[in-house]
């Protein structure tokens, strides 16, 4: 006998929602700015993007992203290293690269930790 429309966590029992959360996506940052702003859903895609490469073009200049109450974006250049294949064991050298490194501000941590500022 087949149910139609069964919940899959009634017969799956869900993970921990702290070890599992949900993933904000550009799409739902663009219905938040939409909802709180008012604005025509095409000019909040057009915010949305426009934040963002902001953000990508100034981290590619090498250039800090600080955004007061959330955080700082930076930019680290790693020197060139010895490593190895997981696979295989075999050791190599790891090229020079550079990374991007987030820091939350303490305001958000706080937060993010449930202590009221």
């Amino acid at each position: 006998m087949r149910v139609a429309n069964v919940d899959p966590f009634l017969t799956n029992p869900p993970i921990q929602k702290e070890l599992c959360p949900m993933t904000l996506t550009k799409d739902q940052l663009v219905k938040s700015v939409q909802k709180s702003s008012e604005l025509p859903k095409t000019i909040s895609i057009d915010v949305v993007v426009s934040l963002f490469e902001i953000i990508k073009k100034t981290l590619e200049n090498g250039e800090r992203v600080m955004i007061s109450g959330f955080g700082k974006f930076s930019v680290r250049d790693k020197n060139e290293r010895r490593g190895r294949n997981p696979e295989t064991g075999e050791r190599m050298m790891l090229k020079s690269r550079r990374v991007i490194t987030f820091k939350s501000s303490p305001v958000l941590r706080d937060k993010v930790n449930g202590k009221s500022g």
